[in-house]
């Protein structure tokens, strides 16, 4: 749609590229804020955010090369061609290897890890939400062809370039889907947040959200990033996304049993009058 912000002789501003930051910004502000209310440490919740940020860019591209070994295997240069370096990589290699993370990290620095990511779920909801209105401005992750009044043509050939995506067909706008879809499950979740609630259920039922959400928009994709799998009824993408969920579900069953419930609180740094 839109690949290129900003294109000045050699030098190219890509909008997927600013589109991620100003995603992340986002996504740590709201963090930062119900951090605070959680009576963490702002400071340490943006570098444990950095770190994670890094981990979830690593894991992100090593699920896509694992993903699609075969690919990668047959010629083992791809892997440093500069399609492999602009792709952004699958998002639940990023999810999984940021939760991996983010437990050693608060057990180094003494951090109830639950409470911790718990304050970072809203925010990871909304700044996927913004990256994903990248995703579409590069192309990426494009739907299977629809002839829907709401379905888009993508003409740009940089995109084409970049990402692949067919041009001049009719398309499921799906980075949109999950665009609206996340921003729809970060307000669930500060609405969630502000009510009490025991440590774990909110990154319980982000799990729960999210991924039943992404489970559903895969039926759309036709971005051939994923491997089919049980004689292609489904894809790797949404096998994981089903281990998610019940990952969440066992967080909301367990959490009540694992702490007391944290109080209700406003958002976003403003007190509950009384």
């Amino acid at each position: 749609m839109f690949p290129k912000l900003l294109e000045f002789g050699a030098f190219t501003l890509p909008t997927y590229g600013v589109l991620i930051g100003l995603g992340f910004l986002a996504g740590l502000s709201v963090a930062s804020r119900l951090a605070r209310r959680s009576g963490l440490d702002p400071e340490r919740l943006t570098a444990m955010a950095v770190v994670l940020l890094i981990s979830a860019i690593v894991g992100a591209k090593v699920f896509m090369f694992v993903d699609n070994w075969s690919y990668y295997a047959a010629d083992p240069g791809r892997l440093f061609t500069l399609s492999a370096l602009r792709s952004g990589g699958v998002f639940y290699g990023g999810l999984l290897s940021a939760l991996v993370v983010s437990h050693f990290y608060t057990r180094r620095y003494r951090l109830p890890w639950l409470a911790t990511a718990d304050a970072m779920a809203p925010g990871l909801a909304f700044g996927h939400g913004i990256g994903k209105v990248g995703c579409f401005a590069a192309g990426c992750c494009w739907g299977q062809e629809s002839h829907a009044f709401w379905a888009v043509t993508f003409t740009d050939p940089a995109a084409h370039g970049f990402t692949g995506v067919p041009l001049n067909v009719s398309l499921h706008p799906t980075q949109l889907y999950e665009a609206l879809g996340s921003a729809a499950i970060g307000l669930v979740l500060l609405w969630l947040f502000v009510r009490a609630h025991p440590s774990g259920a909110i990154l319980g039922s982000y799990l729960v959200l999210y991924s039943g959400f992404r489970f559903g928009v895969e039926f759309f994709r036709d971005d051939g990033a994923r491997t089919a799998i049980f004689g292609d009824a489904i894809s790797s993408t949404q096998l994981v996304a089903l281990g998610l969920v019940i990952l969440g579900i066992w967080l909301l069953r367990s959490a009540p049993r694992w702490s007391t419930p944290e109080p209700a609180r406003a958002a976003f740094g403003r007190k509950r009058r009384r």
